[in-house]
C-alpha cells in the first residue's frame, strides 16, 4: 500500500469514496455533485487530497483544507475528511493516511492539523494514539439559511 497526493487524474477514484464518506455522515448520495465539488478543489488548488492505494485500487482518502490562525499567525490545515472503504477498515489505512498528513504538514512548517468528528466516531482512539489532543473548548457554528436582512 502506498499514499499518493491526488490530482485531477484521480478524480474518478476519489469521487465515489468522497460520496460514500458523505453518506456515512447521513447525507444523500449525489455522486455527480461530489465529483463537481472535488473537481473544483483540484482546479482552484484549495485542498490537498491523499489517497491510500493498493495497486490500482483506492482504499481510502483524506482531504486537507489550508487556513490560518490569527492568534499564532501561522498556517495550518483542517483535516476535513478521512474515509476508508469498509473492506479495508482495521488494516492500518486510516493510520497511514493520518501519518502522511502529519509529515506533509510538518515538512511545510505549518502549525499543525485540526479536525472535527462525530462524537461516536470510533476513529477517535486512533487520533489520540497518534498524538492528537481533544479540544475541550466550545465550538459554535452559524448556519446561513437566508441572507441577512438590512
Amino acid at each position: 500500500m502506498k499514499i499518493i497526493k491526488a490530482n485531477m487524474s484521480h478524480l474518478s477514484l476519489v469521487a465515489p469514496l468522497f460520496d460514500a464518506y458523505r453518506v456515512f455522515y447521513e447525507q444523500d448520495s449525489v455522486l455527480d455533485q461530489a465529483t463537481s465539488f472535488l473537481k473544483e478543489r483540484f482546479v482552484n488548488g484549495d485542498a490537498v487530497i491523499f489517497l491510500a492505494m493498493e495497486g490500482e485500487r483506492c482504499l481510502g482518502f483524506t482531504q486537507l483544507f489550508p487556513t490560518f490562525s490569527s492568534v499564532s499567525m501561522e498556517r495550518f490545515y483542517v483535516l476535513n475528511d478521512l474515509f476508508v472503504v469498509p473492506a479495508a477498515r482495521g488494516k492500518g489505512v486510516g493510520q497511514l493516511l493520518l501519518e502522511h498528513a502529519q509529515v506533509f504538514t510538518a515538512e511545510l512548517g505549518y502549525k499543525g492539523l485540526a479536525l472535527e468528528t462525530a462524537r461516536d466516531n470510533p476513529a477517535q482512539a486512533l487520533y489520540e494514539r497518534l498524538g492528537w489532543v481533544k479540544d475541550e473548548g466550545v465550538h459554535y457554528f452559524w448556519k446561513c439559511i437566508a441572507p441577512p436582512v438590512g
